[in-house]
């Protein structure tokens, strides 16, 4: 019996994921065939992007602080105060910041995207839009994931920045480290592959949150309940599959760069 479920479970997720394939192809080809409203890119911008500011300050400025408190004192017989800087802005550059990143806005964002489609499936909106021949997933789908596409990378960008000088703070303010060295170690520590591999990830990062988010509001059903059971669901999966990702894409950008 339990065989019998695992093989029925893996079944379901398979035919998902050839769904969410099918969507993101037809996204991929509505979004080339020609411009969309800028009103509704501008919108989805606005929702993903300068209204996760304050969540990306927040985060990355704490996490910044940890690390430097965590590498000065961890490695404190080994003169750690001298690689705060170096350790800090690495671990963030290359990992921690798009990853963190994405892990926060995407709950956020993509809760959010779910439940908005959501409410418009189980209300027949989605449906009214067909009766009046116009595309979903034109008009719901490819403005959100060209939103969090191309923003996640900017937040990222921020978020790097916001993290080192959040180290910066710890390292002049408890470390005793002088802004002058800090700030050079970071210089000399960072290279080109590093912001490459850090943001590069990021984009597909977005994509695939605002893929899994939106298949998930067009496939609710049964009112309030399922609204409330796609938004859990597109948050789980978008952290499960952000990691995932993380995992193959740094190999690949490892080998690359």
């Amino acid at each position: 019996m339990l065989l019998t479920r695992a093989r029925s479970k893996a079944e379901r997720s398979l035919y998902e994921l050839g769904e969410i394939t099918d969507l993101a192809v037809q996204t991929v080809k509505q979004a080339w065939r020609g411009p969309i409203e800028k009103a509704l890119l501008i919108h989805q911008f606005d929702a993903v992007g300068v209204r996760s500011i304050s969540i990306v300050v927040i985060t990355s400025a704490f996490i910044g602080m940890v690390l430097a408190l965590q590498t000065a004192y961890s490695l404190a017989d080994f003169g750690g105060k001298l690689f705060v800087g170096k350790v800090v802005s690495l671990s963030l550059v290359r990992e921690l910041a798009p990853v963190l990143m994405s892990l926060m806005v995407g709950g956020r964002v993509g809760a959010g995207m779910a439940a908005e489609i959501g409410t418009m499936r189980v209300t027949e909106q989605i449906d009214a839009l067909r009766a009046l021949a116009t595309n979903p997933v034109r008009r719901l789908v490819v403005p959100r994931v060209i939103a969090t596409t191309l923003m996640f990378p900017l937040l990222t960008v921020l978020s790097n920045l916001l993290g080192i000088l959040g180290g910066l703070l710890i390292a002049v303010t408890n470390l005793h480290v002088s802004a002058n060295y800090y700030m050079r170690s970071v210089i000399e520590s960072v290279k080109y592959n590093d912001l490459a591999s850090g943001i590069g990830k990021t984009f597909f990062f977005g994509f695939a949150i605002g893929l899994i988010a939106c298949y998930n509001g067009l496939k609710t059903e049964g009112g309030a309940n399922g609204v409330g059971r796609a938004t859990t669901v597109t948050v789980v999966t978008g952290a499960i599959t952000v990691l995932i990702m993380d995992f193959f894409l740094t190999k690949l950008f490892l080998a690359v760069f």
